[in-house]
């Protein structure tokens, strides 16, 4: 199989589809790699490093796109690279469909074979190609939001840990999953004041066995998710509801409860985001203020930390990039009913449910793509 990876072209996106350690596993196993010109220069891997592996680089992302079988990204493909893709052709990267019609509407007209990192399961139920960069992202979220704290960027002028006689700041996290466990970790680290709330009995017994009394892990409640948005300095949004747009937990009208000044970083900003006050920024323009609180809404934050992402992201992608290139999607898939979750788009018909419904689209089941 040719396989495709051109350079990233979202906002301050750094990551790559394939570090050349990836792209030298692909070639000793029979295939091609077609590398667009400079696509990892984001994480110090020149195009001769690429070469050095077995890859062809090519100086336009046209010549991968009209070229390769199956394209490897990280972001979304952008409206440009869309109008690439074509009929048959394999796209796999992080799609995050729900909250993106127009995304979706291109790439059900592009015919293409879609499969998204985010839907991709596991035996336990978890979202494995979506976990290094929830870990990311988790310990990204204390750092933006310290930093957005600071008076400078329009917060409270709060220091995280505090210091002997002053309090340390009190942080909010909504969802003890993998970003809210990670931001979590961050937060005491720093010796902040935390607190984690969920809604899932089972999630809170574990963060309260692991965290003992350096956190304090609650079940969440509409009063007790009031009473902490109210009190809170810094909140950190770590819903998820795999493959759709994420729930509005903390409205407008929680936020003039807040101090002034407090400091929200919506993790789940690319579902959508869990704050009703939300909408995507970028590493160029981060934060804005609403409400007297300081918003912190970057759609790709592990893109600024490049390297360490695409390494953690590669390792969990390329296993199944192999096993698509391999046997080929369909019956790459019919082998492995975790990579056919990710299918979210085939043949112009939508095949990822929470997608259909979000978007009003029939769903058609990945099952019936692969007979």
């Amino acid at each position: 199989m040719l396989i495709g990876v051109p350079k990233e072209i979202k906002n301050h996106e750094y990551r790559v589809g394939m570090t050349p350690e990836s792209a030298l596993d692909a070639v000793h196993h029979g295939h091609q790699v077609l590398v667009e010109t400079n696509a990892g220069d984001g994480i110090g891997a020149t195009d001769d490093d690429y070469r050095a592996v077995g890859a062809t680089v090519v100086a336009t992302p046209a010549e991968v796109f009209a070229k390769a079988d199956m394209i490897i990204k990280v972001k979304e493909p952008q409206a440009h690279e869309r109008k690439m893709l074509r009929e048959g052709q394999i796209l796999y990267t992080y799609l995050h469909l729900a909250p993106d019609p127009e995304q979706t509407k291109d790439l059900v007209a592009s015919g293409a074979i879609c499969i998204a990192y985010e839907t991709v399961t596991d035996a336990q139920g978890g979202l494995p190609l979506l976990k290094p960069m929830s870990q990311v992202a988790g310990r990204m979220s204390i750092q933006a939001g310290a930093h957005a704290l600071e008076k400078v960027n329009g917060g409270r002028g709060v220091l995280i840990g505090g210091v002997p006689g002053v309090g340390a700041a009190k942080v909010l996290v909504l969802g003890g999953g993998v970003v809210g466990f990670n931001a979590a970790q961050m937060a005491v680290g720093m010796f902040a004041n935390v607190t984690v709330l969920d809604r899932s009995p089972m999630v809170v017994e574990r963060l309260a066995t692991h965290f003992e009394s350096r956190a304090r892990i609650l079940y969440s409640t509409r009063a007790i998710l009031a009473d902490h948005v109210a009190n809170a300095d810094l909140i950190i949004g770590a819903v998820l509801v795999p493959g759709a747009a994420a729930p509005k937990l903390v409205t407008r009208d929680m936020l003039k409860t807040m101090n002034r000044g407090a400091v929200l970083v919506d993790v789940a900003i690319d579902q959508g985001g869990c704050f009703e006050t939300s909408r995507p920024t970028t590493h160029d323009n981060p934060i804005f203020v609403e409400e007297n609180i300081v918003h912190y809404c970057v759609a790709n934050m592990p893109g600024a930390v490049a390297r360490t992402s695409t390494y953690a992201l590669n390792n969990v992608t390329l296993p199944h990039a192999l096993a698509i290139a391999d046997k080929g999607w369909k019956q790459a898939l019919k082998d492995d009913p975790f990579l056919r979750d990710g299918l979210n788009i085939w043949n112009g018909k939508v095949t990822c449910e929470p997608v259909a419904r979000e978007l009003g689209y029939d769903y058609f089941p990945a099952e019936e793509a692969i007979i």
